[in-house]
C-alpha cells in the first residue's frame, strides 16, 4: 500500500485541511471539540472526533504520508496564564522519552501545571510510530525551543529539517500572526517557504521581481479608501486630537456590523513618536493582527501594540478611535479562510475556532515547502492580491 494519507493531529475547524485540499492532498483530522468537528463536517473534511493523546497510532501505520501538528496553544501563549512555559522541562522530557520509544506521559502529566502543556509532546509519539515522509508543525513563538528539540531528533532519523519563526503577513495573509514553524522531510531537502509579501515593498525591479506589500485590512475586507482614517491616540489608547475617528461611511458600516452581532477589535497601531508618546493609528491600511484563541484576547505583534475583541461593548466605547467591529465572516477572512466557510456552534465558539486555526494561506506555503509541491496558480494569485 502506497501511503497517501495526511493526518492532522489537532484538526480544529480545518485551517490545514483547506490548504491540503488546495494542493490536491488527502487529509483526515483528529479533533475533540464538537463545534470544530461540526464545522469540519460542513466543510467536507474527514474527521475523527477523539482525544489525540488517547488515540492509537496503529490504524495509520503504512498509510500516512504526512503528519501535521498544531497542538492547542493556550498553555503556551503569553496572552493566557503561560503555565506551559513553566511546564517546558516536563514537555522536553516527554519528547525525549517518546523519541526513544518510552511512554512516560502519565507520570509527567501528573506533574504539569497545565494539563494541555503535554499535548505539544504528542507529535513525537506519532512520529516515532509512523515515520511519515514529511511533517509540519505550527505553534506560538514560545514553542520554538521545543521544535528545535524535535528537529534534532528528526535529523538523527535522517530527515531534512527547517524550523524558525514565520510571519503570516509575509505570505499574503492580512494579519501579522507570528508562529514557530517546523518543516521536515525524509525524501527531499527542505527550507522555509519564500515570502511573497513584505512590510516595506521597494517597487518593481528591472525584472519585476520585488515583493508585494502586506495585504491590508481594507483590501481583505473590501473597505474603500474613503473609510481610511489616521487619528492620533496616546500610547494607552486615549484620544489626543486628530480627525474624526470614523468618517460617516465607516461609522455607519461599523454600526451595521454592531446590529448584526459583530465583535470588536481594540487596536493601537504604530510606533511611539516623539516625547509625547503618541501613536499614529491607521487600522484600515495595515494588516490585522494576531487572532488568538479567545476573541477577547487577541494577542498581537507589530504593527499593532494591542488588540482585544469582546462581544460586549457600550456605545461610548464603540465610538472610541481605537475600536473596530468585525463579524465572524470578517475575522475568518483575516485568517485567510474562504468568505463562505461554514462555521458551526455559538458565536463565541465560532470566534474561538477562528482564533485557534492556522491561516490556510500560510499553511499552503508550509505544506508546499514540506512536500515539494508547486503552489497552484489560484493560490499564487491569492497571495499576490
Amino acid at each position: 500500500m502506497t501511503p497517501d494519507l495526511n493526518v492532522d493531529l489537532f484538526g480544529g475547524p480545518g485551517g490545514w485541511a483547506v490548504a491540503l485540499r488546495k494542493l490536491g492532498l488527502r487529509e483526515v483530522g483528529l479533533e475533540w471539540d464538537t463545534s470544530a468537528c461540526k464545522t469540519r463536517a460542513a466543510a467536507g473534511h474527514p474527521t475523527i472526533q477523539c482525544d489525540v493523546a488517547a488515540y492509537p497510532t496503529e490504524p495509520f501505520k503504512a498509510r500516512t504520508k504526512g503528519l501535521i501538528n498544531s497542538a492547542p496553544c493556550q498553555a503556551w501563549s503569553r496572552a493566557g496564564k503561560g503555565l506551559g512555559l513553566k511546564d517546558q522541562p516536563l514537555v522536553h522530557e516527554a519528547v525525549h522519552d517518546l523519541s526513544q520509544g518510552r511512554d512516560t506521559r502519565a507520570r509527567l502529566l501528573a506533574a504539569c501545571r497545565d494539563p494541555r502543556s503535554l499535548l505539544a509532546a504528542e507529535p513525537m509519539r506519532w512520529l516515532y510510530d509512523l515515520r511519515p515522509e514529511w511533517t509540519a508543525m505550527e505553534e506560538v513563538p514560545d514553542v520554538l525551543p521545543l521544535w528545535k528539540q524535535y528537529a534534532e531528533v528528526l535529523r538523527g532519523w535522517g530527515y531534512s529539517v527547517w524550523c524558525g519563526e514565520l510571519n503570516a503577513a509575509n505570505y499574503g495573509v492580512p494579519q501579522t500572526r507570528r508562529r514557530a514553524i517546523l518543516i521536515a522531510s525524509r525524501v527531499r531537502s527542505v527550507t522555509a517557504p519564500a515570502p511573497t509579501h513584505t512590510q516595506h515593498p521597494a517597487g518593481d525591479d528591472l525584472f519585476g521581481g520585488s515583493l508585494a506589500g502586506w495585504v491590508s485590512m481594507a483590501e481583505a475586507l473590501g473597505w474603500g479608501a474613503t473609510d481610511r482614517v489616521s487619528p492620533t491616540v496616546t500610547a494607552g489608547g486615549g484620544k489626543t486630537g486628530g480627525p474624526e475617528p470614523f468618517p460617516t461611511q465607516a461609522r455607519q458600516a461599523l454600526l451595521n456590523a454592531q446590529e448584526r452581532g459583530a465583535w470588536v477589535l481594540r487596536t493601537s497601531f504604530g510606533e511611539p513618536s516623539g516625547a509625547s508618546g503618541t501613536h499614529e493609528m491607521d487600522p484600515f491600511v495595515r494588516p490585522a493582527h494576531v487572532v488568538t484563541t479567545k476573541a477577547k484576547d487577541w494577542a498581537l505583534s507589530r504593527p499593532a501594540t494591542t488588540v482585544c475583541a469582546t462581544d460586549r461593548i457600550g456605545e461610548s466605547q464603540f465610538a472610541s478611535p481605537d475600536t473596530v467591529r468585525i463579524t465572524v465572516r470578517e475575522a475568518a477572512i483575516l485568517q485567510s479562510f474562504p468568505a463562505d466557510y461554514p462555521w458551526s456552534g455559538t458565536k463565541t465558539k465560532q470566534f474561538e475556532q477562528i482564533g485557534n486555526a492556522v491561516p490556510p494561506l500560510l499553511a499552503a506555503h508550509v505544506v508546499a515547502a514540506a512536500t515539494g509541491l508547486p503552489l497552484p496558480a489560484h493560490i499564487r494569485q491569492e497571495a499576490a492580491a
